[in-house]
């Protein structure tokens, strides 16, 4: 039996489908930057819509505190018609009268976006009073924000306890993919974790080390690691107070039969800034006033080695100051690598978070990847062995 219900599970024809999705896309003067999102969204909607469904669309916006013009989900929603090639009607409010109103004056197939659902305080509470002016509104919730799941919310779990729930299809799509990195996944499983501070993934990391067989530790991470074993590192980032706890996780890492591939060299520089001159170290002699900004050209060929020797990857972060160039290399480069690994059909690779689907935009193969996640706190929630409420609500019982 499959873990989750989804719309291959119900007949939608006729049916007031609550659909939750993330329609919180970057605007500038009222106009979508960056639609990603609303294409992600687009295939549910189009799939209950040709079927029959009567698609009601919640989704949140910004962080307001009450109602405010600039967040409202107008212009997205205008925004979303293009991406999914019908009209999409709009409802100055998510519960009361406008919404039921324009429910009302729905046909079998068409598409109504209510208003930010986070313009009520109650929202956030998981308020059952909320939850239940929601709930009549629909016959069944399809929750398709997996970027909001770890959010115990009244649209993204509590209407999971008072309607059929389902998972939409990008939902499907992304705990398919997850359940293959780490859920069941084919071995070795190697994961990349990188970014700045250890501080912010300590729970990933200690999770990660009894789930796969090996663990690339890069970016500003790999120095705090560095010094806890006596490394001199110079000026480098490091949260030098938390020698100890990267020393637990290291020993933690031993008795799971985890091998913690951490850089053997380093490209250093004396000035953390764009195409400032870079050189390559071996760790025994990073010069005491520079920085090391990415990994050096040994730890480069080790990643690559650890990734042929794998048979999925699970990517979070970069493995250097990716966001200056050419502290951005190792980063690329292993990226690339994956990548081709990928096509081959040699590996399964799963990447996400905001920094790491940057990069891998940067390198130019984040279509290459078997899944790129664009959820940030679900995904490293997810990574961290936590249960994300918005998706609990929807398994088989």
């Amino acid at each position: 039996m499959k873990q989750f219900r989804t719309l291959d599970d119900v007949d939608v024809k006729g049916k007031r489908v609550l659909l939750r999705v993330d329609l919180n896309v970057p605007m500038d003067n009222g106009h979508v930057t960056d639609a990603t999102r609303l294409e992600r969204v687009a295939p549910t909607i189009n799939e209950i819509a040709t079927k029959g469904g009567k698609v009601i669309l919640l989704a949140h916006f910004g962080r307001p505190k009450g109602r405010d013009e600039k967040d409202s989900l107008k212009p997205v929603a205008a925004a979303l018609a293009d991406v999914v090639k019908r009209p999409v009607a709009f409802a100055d409010d998510c519960i009361g009268e406008p919404a039921a109103k324009a429910i009302a004056a729905m046909k079998d197939g068409d598409i109504l976006c209510l208003e930010n659902t986070r313009f009520h305080k109650e929202e956030e509470k998981n308020d059952p009073a909320f939850v239940a002016e929601l709930a009549k509104l629909g016959d069944i919730w399809v929750n398709d924000a997996f970027s909001a799941a770890h959010r115990a919310h009244a649209s993204t779990e509590g209407l999971g306890h008072k309607l059929p729930a389902y998972a939409g299809r990008t939902m499907q799509a992304e705990l398919e993919a997850l359940g293959k990195a780490l859920g069941s996944p084919t071995r070795p499983v190697i994961a990349i974790v990188g970014g700045a501070k250890v501080s912010t993934k300590i729970d990933l990391l200690e999770n990660l080390v009894t789930k796969v067989d090996a663990l690339v530790i890069g970016g500003g991470m790999a120095n705090t690691f560095l010094h806890a074993q006596g490394v001199q590192i110079g000026k480098s980032l490091a949260e030098k107070d938390l020698a100890p706890t990267a020393l637990k996780i290291l020993e933690k890492a031993e008795a799971a039969n985890c091998a913690i591939i951490l850089p053997v060299d380093a490209t250093v520089s004396y000035h953390f800034a764009a195409n400032s001159p870079s050189f390559a170290y071996g760790l025994d002699a990073i010069p005491p006033d520079s920085m090391i900004l990415d990994v050096g050209p040994q730890s480069t060929a080790r990643i690559h080695a650890a990734i042929d020797d794998a048979a999925t990857l699970v990517w979070n972060g970069p493995l250097g100051a990716f966001e200056l160039a050419p502290f951005d290399r190792g980063t690329v480069v292993a990226a690339k690598h994956a990548a081709e690994r990928t096509k081959a059909k040699k590996l399964i690779s799963v990447a996400g978070g905001g920094d790491t689907v940057a990069a891998l935009n940067q390198a130019g193969v984040a279509h290459d990847f078997t899944y790129v996640s664009t959820a940030g706190g679900a995904f490293l929630e997810w990574m961290e062995g936590k249960p994300l409420p918005g998706v609990e609500v929807l398994k088989n019982r």
